[in-house]
C-alpha cells in the first residue's frame, strides 16, 4: 500500500531524525561518516548538529537523500585569532616535543578537554592553536534520511 506524501513526516521541531551522513572537506577529503556503521539519531534542535548542518535538514522526510555545501560560518565557523596562543615549552604537557602539527589536549580550569594544533615551534616558543581543526572550512554534507517521528517523550 503507498502512502500519501503528505502522511509522511518532515524534519523541524519535535521531530526524531535517524540518517546517515557525512562530511566531505572540499579538497574531496571524508572527514566523518556514518554510512559504514550504525546511524544517528537525534532531536531537530537539540544542538547535536550544527546550525548549517540543522537547516540542511529541514523538510527533508524518510527517504530523501541531499547533498549541501554548508559554508565555512554555518559549519564550524571562522578561525578566531584570539584562539592562537604563544608557550614557553616547558609550558607544555611534560614529555611532550614540540612539532608543527601535533595535536596536543590541553585541560581547562573546568577540567574540560581542549584539542589543539601546534602551528608553530620558533626556538624557546610553540604558537598553539585551540580552532576547531576544521575552523574555516566549507564543508560538503551528505545525508540519507532513514526515519522521521515526533518526538516521543518519556514520562
Amino acid at each position: 500500500q503507498v502512502r500519501a506524501v503528505s502522511d509522511s513526516h518532515r524534519i523541524g521541531p519535535d521531530m526524531q531524525v535517524t540518517l546517515h551522513f557525512s562530511l566531505h572537506l572540499d579538497d574531496g577529503v571524508q572527514v566523518d561518516s556514518t554510512f559504514d556503521k550504525a546511524p544517528a539519531t537525534f532531536r531537530w534542535g537539540d544542538g547535536n548538529l550544527l546550525p548549517g548542518f540543522e537547516a540542511a535538514l529541514q523538510g527533508l522526510q524518510a527517504g530523501s537523500e541531499q547533498s549541501v555545501q554548508v559554508p565555512a560560518a554555518a559549519a564550524f565557523g571562522a578561525p578566531n585569532p584570539n584562539n592562537v596562543h604563544t608557550f614557553r615549552r616547558d609550558q607544555l604537557p611534560a614529555g611532550v616535543e614540540p612539532e608543527e602539527g601535533l595535536m596536543l589536549a590541553f585541560t581547562d580550569p573546568g577540567n574540560n578537554e581542549l584539542p589543539a594544533v601546534i602551528r608553530s615551534v620558533e626556538g624557546n616558543l610553540v604558537r598553539v592553536d585551540f580552532n576547531h581543526p576544521l575552523a574555516g572550512r566549507d564543508i560538503l554534507f551528505k545525508v540519507q534520511i532513514i526515519d522521521v517521528r515526533p518526538v516521543q517523550d518519556d514520562g
